[in-house]
């Protein structure tokens, strides 16, 4: 757990890596669908933002619990959910994103050492922790912005089929 700062610095950093990057993206590119089964920018945009709040509630009580138990994030599980996200304005969702960041930040400074090292239990991991659970969240930012790009710029013959 030597990277905890490191980890922390991305995670602060994340919100102006991705507004500078949608920026770049031209307008006409943002609601793309470049085939059955993908998102499209503006969806992936939107999701980063609309799984924050769940984030910080998972934070939350890693903070205040002993030995949390979570449940699988699941958002278009139900029969009556869309299989993408709603679409949010690109200022709104970045808006939401930026915001939860800081909340997040914010309560990730006040864990000390034994708040980092609490486990939990989570049904999709073998082992889940605060710290696991921080570093996922930064993988997960990435792992959307590098769809995003790809989505953006990557050819047809070439692009991630997730499927």
């Amino acid at each position: 757990m030597l990277d905890i700062q490191d980890l922390f610095e991305t995670l602060r950093r994340a919100p102006n890596i991705l507004s500078q990057f949608v920026e770049t993206i031209p307008e006409s590119r943002l609601d793309l669908r470049r085939g059955d089964g993908f998102w499209t920018v503006a969806e992936h945009v939107s999701h980063l933002a609309q799984v924050q709040p769940m984030l910080l509630k998972r934070f939350e009580r890693f903070v205040t619990e002993e030995h949390p138990e979570f449940v699988p994030y699941l958002p278009d599980s139900g029969m009556d959910e869309p299989d993408t996200p709603p679409r949010m304005s690109m200022t709104s969702a970045l808006d939401q994103f930026a915001c939860y960041r800081t909340s997040q930040l914010r309560l990730l400074k006040t864990a000390d050492e034994i708040t980092w090292k609490k486990t939990a239990t989570h049904p999709e991991y073998e082992a889940y922790s605060l710290y696991i659970l921080t570093r996922h969240v930064m993988m997960h930012d990435h792992w959307h912005m590098y769809r995003m790009e790809e989505l953006w710029l990557t050819k047809d013959a070439y692009l991630t089929r997730l499927e």
